[in-house]
């Protein structure tokens, strides 16, 4: 571990890591980060894949094809630091307006994906699930689905959610829905509705809110997503499209990350630890802070 990280907080932290992860090394990896300060879970969007490969004159496709190949580095490369959640915001409510051939190509792109990892995700202890709307999905893509979800159930070291057929806006509506139901039934009292029960109506029940969003491609905006659970995210945006995303720039946004001071809505001051690797040019720094785990 590196000297200046030497404390019991940062010793006890790099040991939890190890103790759910064995492989994972961030002692090693990005030895100027706190083992403290490394998130628990980052929120992905994947942007730039038809910029890609129009920039090289390539069908869009081929595009999503080699993101999805970026896919298995950062979830690698996440586990080797320790990071325990993942999400990736894989394909919106808002993609079906897309041409209809690029629609059924991601869609055959997704079965693909599911078949070649399913194996290393139930190897590597990782647990999958998907976070949207399984309404309008194809059957195979919902069979494939279901099929990994459950082979990976019992997965200990990580977890690895691909948000498909998702809105934020729409999973919100979702649980007013599944609410008002059971207020209907008389099963739950208006008065008793309060943010832990909205928070466990969200496709995203059972996880802890994402500590970092990144997004690629340099576009300022959040695009719908997560909007309930990154209410206090801290966000990195990069210019770096998704195809050219890979270890290097996810160790710069953990970077990014660990020199936030967040307060969790408190006053009191924080101490900021110093990193010395600059930020990439185009990289956005916006300062966020978040509630104490519930």
């Amino acid at each position: 571990m590196n000297l200046q990280h030497s404390t019991p907080a940062s010793a006890a932290a790099l040991a939890a890591l190890k103790a759910r992860s064995p492989k994972a090394r961030p002692d090693e990896l990005i030895p100027d980060v706190d083992p403290a300060r490394i998130p628990r879970h980052v929120a992905f969007i994947m942007d730039g894949n038809g910029r890609w490969a129009k920039a090289r004159g390539l069908p869009r496709v081929l595009g999503h094809q080699q993101g999805a190949q970026v896919v298995r580095q950062v979830v690698e490369a996440c586990d080797d630091i320790g990071i325990e959640y993942i999400t990736l915001y894989s394909f919106s409510l808002e993609n079906w307006k897309r041409p209809k051939a690029e629609v059924e190509a991601l869609m055959q792109l997704c079965i693909a994906y599911l078949e070649t990892e399913e194996e290393d995700l139930k190897r590597n202890g990782i647990r999958f699930r998907v976070i949207g709307r399984r309404e309008g999905l194809p059957k195979p893509v919902i069979d494939a689905i279901d099929r990994v979800t459950e082979r990976t159930a019992m997965g200990t070291r990580g977890a690895l959610s691909l948000a498909i057929n998702y809105s934020g806006r729409a999973e919100i509506t979702d649980a007013a829905r599944w609410l008002a139901r059971e207020v209907a039934a008389g099963r739950l009292h208006p008065d008793d509705i309060d943010e832990d029960k909205v928070a466990g109506c969200l496709y995203t029940s059972g996880m802890p809110d994402p500590d970092l969003l990144v997004r690629t491609a340099g576009e300022r905006r959040i695009s719908n997503y997560l909007l309930w659970q990154i209410s206090y995210a801290e966000l990195h945006v990069t210019d770096v499209l998704w195809p050219d995303f890979g270890i290097a720039e996810l160790h710069t946004a953990i970077r990014d990350y660990a020199t936030r001071v967040r307060r969790f809505g408190a006053v009191e001051e924080e101490t900021r630890v110093p990193q010395p690797a600059p930020h990439g040019p185009g990289d956005l720094h916006l300062r966020g802070e978040r509630v104490p785990p519930r």
